[in-house]
């Protein structure tokens, strides 16, 4: 039997890694597992190869297939199950059979045996092997016993008619009504057709009659115009044989002016070609004269440009001269104001800093002599605070102190003020040197300009010279690329020419060997025959035919050098060439004749001496004759080749060869021609590559030198920009050292203070020092007031003359401070902006003007000399336009007259060709007449065809009758066939179609009675058969559903009953009564197959399938499934699932969990028969009813044949899934799923391990309930 032998998974939902399953037992397989663990997952990637449950699959259904954990993605999956078909159920001829699906995200694809196949091949297989479509339930999912115990009666029902199989009559019956439809149309459209055709035949014997007399009148009319066609195909015969003659005896006048108008061609050739030269000429002329009136345009636009330069330069150098002029009587003036100024300031200065000297000294006076007064009066206050020497003298000590500190800190200050003067006095020295450098610098200026301006002016002349040199080239190299065009194209004529004298391969192959010749540099290859000779026009002809094709052999050195040419273009497959090696060439001496008039060819051929081999091999064997006669006989008497001038030959055999020859068409000519202008090119195109490599050394050249110009210019206009931010500089300088000067005097008032602040603090401390010494008395001592009086007198002198010094220092410095501001704010502005527009004008030192006058006169002076250069140039290129404009007018002259020679000759031409034409067109106005005669004669015979199979009569009746006659009667005929215009020609022919399309319709309408008669048969016996297949399925699973309920509960009963319209109406909540349902398999034994009618309405009437048992005994009132507990609705739903398996048997089946819900002894009974069903081979009647007749329909529905008096019933392969004992115990051999990181595993346990899984399991289950534990997810 089938089973299935091996799983392998790989990347299925959980399954990642491939995942080998242990060969499954032929008989009873248990898996164990985990909630969560990939039981389900197993079954699902079963399901996912032999079932329809995984079919038109989106994106998102393809990607929840494929493993999603941890790690790398998984981008596609598959499953393959692994068949043992030793028993041939599969017919592949081999023992297994392996079956894959694999699956990705834009694949779906299935194998049988490693190699690829449809699925519908695959379920065609499937099928075969019994795995019945309309019976899935050999694969029991999760769920589906659930599903089965809440079916409702109506969905059995439609459930039993599946496994019946009537979807197969359904689509039949459907398909049988469609062709009858079709059958009644194509019915309606033949009896329309037939009323037609009977009217249309009753039209036609009317018109048949017409149609006899017309027959009559149309063969004698035949009769008539064949006798007309007849004598004119005479005329004609005669007309063309007298045209014939006059061709015949006709004498061709065109081969003298074929001869002349030949020669005139070529005449015309060379007046062309010498035109054609002295248009070259003109063009190069022209080249050369639109280059020169450029050249003289451009140097016009620059002598413009030149001469208002130097018109404005010197224009702007007067006007310079006199702003030069203005500008120094300004700056003359502003630098006497400023001498002036600085001299009164010098004289100031000493009387200001006399005047401030004696200022300063009386205010040291008058301070000293204020804080004297000061130290007495406060001596004379502060006696009165103290009572006693030792107060005072603890004061005076403090106040020593305090002051010891004060001149302590007044000494520091003075110690780095004076170190202030000193580094501002060392400052004031460096901004000096400073200056004195800068001013040295821009004094210097003039020098460094004047030689700048000199190498400017020879850096200019180079570059000038330079781009001269390189104009002159572009010129020439313009010329050059026109005549490099014009030899191009007539080299590229020449080869066209050429070209068109010998067959494409050859001459693709010459032009490859001339390529190849140049990329491998082989000196050996030296040309083809043609190119390597040299030969009188006189003989060309001959030596041409003489040739023939050998003209174009290739002459190489050796054999190897050909060898290597041949290899490249047979690689490159570019043409064909025969080479002619010399060292493997072997001519042989021929005895030629000594005469005058036999000449040996050779001896007019030129060549160089290392090619004798090749032409004796072509041409050593060929004499010259003056006529053919002679040839002839040279050729007999010494075996030689003999040619006339003219190219008749002659061979040794006696062959004569000859006759017209087309010169114009001359090979050697051609290659001559082509050798020409092919050299011509070669030296204009070596002239140009020559040009081109000295334009760029000249390029280079010119841009060194534009570079040097610009280069030196830069430097020159960095020089010139440098003496402005000198000049700023300068003046910068100038303001830091005034202000320099400032700090310093600012810093030595300070000194000066502090000096003062340090005189009165000592003479206080010495005071403190000689009152500490002194006795304590309240009031001052008579010295004391001595000197009080001394000093108020001193003080009011001092005060007096202080004020007078002081206004006359006041005065001082107010005209001090004017002549300063004057200088700093107006006359060193003005200098500085006079200084600027110096620089401005190119100056910038004392000599500025002159700098500046020299910058201008350079500048004048190298317009000047550019000036002469363009008059030079433009006197050059009106000398050489004019020159250019005589040869213009020569070439002009001699065109003309070269056109006017061709002019005449072709009115010659024209002359001989008219001559030609004139004869040309009395011989096509002949062949004009003879072909309309042909013409006319064959549409005679084609009107005679038309006529068609004439009478005899028509052949002799109007011999001897005139034509007039004939044409009067053919009129009379056509008169009388007018009236018959409107007759049917095709009504005879058109009677007798329609009598057979009537016949024809007749019988086809008798087919589609008979065909309409079959269908309708047809459906009444597929919706008997349908009825037969659903009765017959009913019984068969009702007595299986009773055998297999009576196994699972020995006590216990139960049947099916088949719920019908009328119960329902009479009682839809009480179960079918014993009275309609006499049968005991809830089959209907009273009806039977007697009343067809009777069983399709029975048929028609049943509504639902209901489930009556009894779990107690076989005698109490059965209940229906709707008032049972879960575990017997479950039972219930089992017995039926395997009354369906019984039905049609499968040779595997799948359960997943089917007992999860069952009672323990119910469980065991479930496992001991799938124990049983797995191990029997047991042959079992099958009792079946009087439909013995109707296999065909049951094999039809279920895909194998139930119908017979008993059936073998062979043990099954079950796999289960379980998490109770009772499998695991019956089980032949136990798998265990185990789930770790994120993915699942399967392997064989033995049956103690799997009971032990299942005995924790339990235990788990039981804690989760009653919330002490919880159930993991991983084994």
């Amino acid at each position: 039997m089938v089973y299935i032998k091996q799983i392998i998974i790989q990347g299925f939902k959980s399954y990642k890694e491939q995942t080998v399953i242990e060969p499954f037992s032929p008989k009873h397989n248990v898996i164990v597992g985990r909630n969560g663990s990939g039981k389900s997952n197993f079954f699902a990637a079963i399901r996912f190869v032999l079932s329809d449950a995984y079919t038109q699959m989106g994106r998102e259904e393809r990607q929840a297939l494929l493993h999603e954990g941890s790690g790398s993605a998984v981008m596609s999956a598959y499953v393959e199950v692994i068949f043992d078909n030793s028993d041939d159920r599969f017919p592949t001829g081999k023992d297994e059979l392996i079956l894959r699906r694999t699956i990705g995200l834009k694949k779906d694809e299935y194998s049988l045996d490693r190699k690829n196949a449809t699925k519908a091949d695959v379920m065609n297989l499937l099928e075969s092997a019994g795995f019945s479509r309309s019976n899935p339930y050999y694969i029991v999912p999760q769920g589906r016993v659930t599903t089965l115990t809440n079916m409702k009666d109506q969905e059995r029902l439609t459930l039993l008619k599946e496994v019946a199989g009537t979807q197969v009559y359904e689509a039949r019956r459907v398909e049988s009504l469609k062709i009858m439809t079709e059958t009644e149309n194509k019915r309606a459209k033949i009896d329309e057709l037939l009323e037609y055709i009977k009217e249309r035949l009753s039209e036609l014997e009317e018109e048949k009659e017409e149609l006899r007399t017309y027959q009559e009148k149309d063969r004698e009319r035949r009769c008539l115009e064949y006798a007309i066609y007849h004598r004119e195909q005479l005329e004609i015969a005669n007309a063309l044989d007298n045209i014939d003659e006059q061709r015949q005896t006709g004498v061709d006048e065109t081969d003298d002016n074929r001869e002349r108008f030949l020669a005139g061609e070529h005449e015309i050739d060379e007046l062309n070609a010498q035109i054609a030269e002295v248009k070259r000429q003109m063009e190069l002329l022209k080249v050369d004269k639109r280059q020169l009136e450029d050249e003289k345009r451009d140097n016009a636009r620059l002598r413009a440009k030149a001469e208002l330069d130097v018109k404005a330069l010197r224009e702007g150098q007067t006007q310079a001269q006199q702003s030069q002029l203005q500008h120094d009587r300004e700056l003359q003036e502003v630098q006497e104001m400023i001498q002036q100024r600085e001299t009164e300031l010098s004289q100031i200065r000493p009387e200001f800093q006399s005047v401030k000297d004696q200022e300063t000294a009386l205010k040291r006076q008058l301070t000293e002599a204020n804080a004297e007064r000061q130290r007495l009066h406060a001596k004379q206050g502060r006696n009165v605070h103290f009572r006693n020497k030792k107060e005072r003298d603890d004061w005076l000590r403090q106040e020593i102190g305090d002051a010891n500190v004060a001149m302590a800190t007044r000494k520091a200050i003075r110690m780095q003020a004076t170190d202030d003067v000193v580094e501002q006095e060392k400052a004031i020295e460096s901004v000096t040197a400073e200056m004195q450098e800068l001013r040295e610098r821009f004094d210097g200026r003039g020098n460094s300009m004047q030689a700048m301006a000199e190498q400017v002016e020879r850096a200019m002349e180079e570059r000038d010279r330079l781009m001269d040199q390189r104009k002159t080239l572009w010129r020439e190299e313009a010329k050059l690329g026109s005549i490099l065009d014009s030899a191009q194209q007539e080299m590229d004529r020449a080869e066209r020419t050429l070209a068109h004298t010998m067959d494409r391969n050859t001459s693709r192959g010459i032009a490859s060997v001339r390529r190849i010749q140049r990329q491998l540099k082989l000196d050996g290859v030296y040309g083809t025959l043609a190119e390597l000779l040299e030969v009188n026009e006189k003989y060309r002809t001959a030596v041409e035919v003489t040739a023939g094709n050998s003209l174009f052999h290739y002459v190489v050195d050796t054999d190897e050098t050909a060898t290597k040419v041949l290899e490249v273009l047979q690689r490159e497959r570019a043409g064909r060439v025969t080479f002619m090696p010399l060292n493997r060439l072997r001519p042989r001496s021929v005895n030629l004749p000594k005469s005058a008039d036999a000449i040996p060819m050779l001896e007019k051929i030129q060549y160089e001496p290392m090619y004798q081999k090749a032409f004796e091999q072509v041409f050593g064997k060929t004499i010259i004759c003056p006529n053919l006669q002679v040839a002839a006989q040279y050729a007999r008497s010494h075996g030689v080749s003999a040619i006339t001038p003219d190219g008749d030959r002659s061979d040794k055999k006696g062959a004569l060869t000859g006759g017209f020859y087309d010169a114009r068409r001359s090979r050697l000519e051609a290659v001559k021609n082509l050798t020409r202008w092919r050299d011509e090119f070669e030296k204009h195109r070596t002239r140009g590559e020559e040009i081109k490599r000295e334009l760029e050394q000249l390029d280079q050249e010119v841009t060194r030198a534009v570079g040097d110009v610009q280069r030196i210019g830069q430097r020159r206009q960095q020089l010139e920009n440098s003496y402005v931010p000198l000049r700023a500089e300068l003046r910068a300088k100038e303001m830091l050292l005034e202000k320099q000067r400032d700090d310093l005097e600012t810093k030595k008032r300070s000194v000066e203070a502090m000096d003062a602040s340090l005189r009165e603090i000592g003479e206080q401390l010495n005071a403190f020092e000689k009152e500490l010494g002194s006795e304590f008395k309240k009031n001052l001592t008579t010295q004391e007031e001595q000197r009080q009086e001394e000093l108020d007198k001193m003080i009011w002198s001092l005060g007096k003359e202080y004020t007078e010094l002081s206004t006359r220092r006041s005065e001082l410095e107010a005209k001090k401070s004017v002549m300063e501001v004057e200088l700093r704010e107006n006359l060193r502005p003005r200098l500085d902006q006079l200084r600027n527009q110096e620089l401005d004008n190119g100056g910038g030192s004392s000599s500025g003007g002159k700098t500046a006058g020299a910058n201008a006169k350079t500048k004048l002076k190298e317009k000047e000399r550019e000036l002469k250069r363009i008059d030079k140039a433009m006197q050059t290129a009106h000398q050489r336009l004019q020159e250019t404009e005589e040869s213009m007018e020569q070439a002009t002259m001699q065109l003309a007259e070269l056109e006017q020679s061709r002019a005449d000759r072709q009115h010659q031409q024209e002359e001989t060709a008219r001559l030609i034409e004139r004869y040309q067109k009395r011989m096509e106005k002949s062949m004009a007449k003879k072909a309309l005669l042909t013409e006319r004669a064959t549409e005679c015979s084609r009107n005679i065809r038309d006529l068609g199979v004439l009478p005899e009569e028509a052949f002799e009746k109007y011999e001897n009758t005139s034509s007039n006659t004939i044409v009067k009667k053919l009129h009379k005929v056509n008169d009388i066939l007018k009236q018959y215009g409107h007759v049917n020609k095709k009504a005879v022919e058109q009677y007798n179609n329609f009598t057979k399309q009537r016949e024809t319709l007749i019988k086809r309408r008798s087919e589609l009675d008979s065909s309409q008669h079959s269908i309708v048969e047809l459906i009444e016996i597929l919706d008997q058969r349908k009825d037969e297949a659903i009765e017959r399925t009913f019984k068969q699973v009702s007595r299986e559903f009773a055998d297999i309920f009576e196994r699972l509960v020995p006590a216990g009963r139960g049947r099916l009953v088949i719920q019908r319209k009328v119960d329902q109406r009479r009682n839809r909540n009480e179960d079918e009564s014993d009275d309609d349902d006499d049968d005991e398999g809830g089959g209907r034994g009273r009806g039977g197959r007697n009343d067809k009618n009777k069983n399709k309405k029975s048929v028609e009437n049943y509504t639902g399938v209901g489930i009556s048992v009894s779990f107690n005994s076989k005698e109490d009132e059965q209940q229906r499934i709707q008032q049972l507990s879960g575990g017997q609705k479950s039972l219930c739903a089992l017995a039926l699932v395997f009354a369906i398996q019984q039905c049609d048997p499968a040779p595997f089946y799948l359960f997943d969990e089917i007992d999860a819900n069952l009672d323990a002894q119910y469980r065991t009974a479930v496992a001991n028969m799938l124990k049983t069903i797995s191990s029997s081979t047991t042959t079992q009647p099958v009792h079946t009813d009087d439909n013995d007749d109707d296999d065909e329909g049951d094999a039809a529905g279920r895909g194998k044949d139930n119908s017979s008096s008993s059936k073998k019933k062979l043990g099954a392969q079950f796999i289960c899934t379980t998490f109770r004992p009772e499998m695991v115990l019956v089980a032949d051999r136990c798998y265990g799923v185990a789930y770790q990181n994120k993915t699942s595993s399967i392997d064989v346990v033995s049956r103690d391990e799997a009971l032990q899984f299942v005995e924790e399991a339990q235990v788990a289950a039981l804690q989760g309930v009653t919330g002490t534990g919880t159930a993991g997810s991983e084994v």
